[in-house]
């Protein structure tokens, strides 16, 4: 394993650390583990909590800031956050207006968030949940029960995170809108090596790609000779059409690097999903191209297509700064 760290066991405390140290302006860290959160606490508004296993960045620290989450939890590498974690970035966040948790939706997610939610409210807090599961490829795995959540959660962050003043029930039914909306399947290409491992977390030969894999890099629905990029946008696009029908809506695209695969190569994907799109009449809103849910150094990518209407796409462009996401 060659990677730029030092101890294994000091690698997610060390890069929320250094995250800290380049943008305070955006983010503090709480001294009850990985949890960081805004400098300037959201008041008098509904506050956004979401999280996950570190590995995927920017997401979900990159994400906190004006206009899309308040805290982000992180665990171990691909490892869900403890409950105790998750309660005490609900505890500093919390408004009068009460707190979302926004939960991808993997078992020990759901869990442990659930737990710490069911701790806030017995202090009084006010919580809700949306649990996101925006991927096409399988319907249930190892670590799922159902769809897993993918990278079409950075949309519900910044949708549901728009500053509006609306009451939990409202930011909650929000977020829902987005995740019945939004639908994502991914490839990959290499591997990544969790730290604590040592060595990749599965094999590809030279000339294979897994399609429909998990961003933690979970088998998606088989492996097959790497195919020119057309053919795979092809193949994903046919799933996320056929699970959805997009025909007449406008749309929101991200086309999402798994960590290692170039802006070159992402730019040469999106050509080919707008072109696709204009020839089935689905027209092209908003486009995101870059990373914004990784698997470490995995190589591969994911397209997410979100049907907007009116209210989606006024809350879509509404104000966000963040360390990774501004509009």
């Amino acid at each position: 394993m060659k990677k730029f760290i030092n101890q294994v066991e000091l690698v997610e405390d060390q890069m929320i650390q250094g995250m800290v140290k380049a943008y305070p302006q955006y983010v503090r860290k709480l001294d009850c583990g990985n949890v960081v959160v805004r400098t300037e606490k959201k008041e008098g508004k509904v506050a956004l909590i979401s999280g996950g296993g570190s590995g995927h960045e920017p997401a979900h620290g990159g994400y906190v800031g004006t206009g899309m989450l308040d805290a982000a939890v992180a665990g171990a590498v691909f490892t869900s956050p403890t409950p105790d974690q998750i309660y005490e970035g609900i505890k500093a966040i919390a408004t009068d207006k009460g707190v979302l948790m926004v939960i991808k939706n993997y078992t020990g997610d759901v869990m442990n968030f659930e737990m710490a939610g069911e701790m806030a409210q017995m202090d009084d807090i006010k919580v809700a949940q949306v649990v996101v599961d925006d991927d096409v490829a399988v319907d249930g795995s190892l670590y799922t029960v159902g769809r897993r959540g993918v990278a079409g959660t950075v949309f519900v962050h910044k949708i549901a995170g728009a500053e509006e003043g609306a009451e939990l029930e409202e930011v909650q039914r929000v977020a829902q809108k987005v995740i019945d909306n939004v639908r994502t399947m991914g490839v990959a290409i290499r591997p990544c090596t969790v730290p604590a491992a040592g060595k990749p977390g599965f094999e590809l030969g030279e000339d294979e790609m897994e399609v429909g894999i998990g961003i933690h890099g979970e088998p998606g629905t088989h492996k097959e000779p790497l195919r020119p990029a057309d053919e795979i946008v092809d193949h994903i696009l046919d799933k996320i059409l056929s699970d959805i029908d997009y025909t007449g809506h406008e749309v929101a695209v991200m086309v999402n690097s798994s960590g290692a695969t170039p802006l070159m190569e992402l730019f040469i994907i999106n050509n080919h999903v707008a072109d696709v799109l204009a020839a089935k009449g689905i027209r092209v809103y908003k486009t995101f191209v870059g990373e914004y849910m990784t698997s470490l150094e995995m190589e591969g990518f994911s397209v997410s297509l979100l049907r907007l209407d009116d209210e989606l796409k006024a809350l879509l462009d509404a104000h966000a700064d963040t360390i990774a996401f501004k509009a």
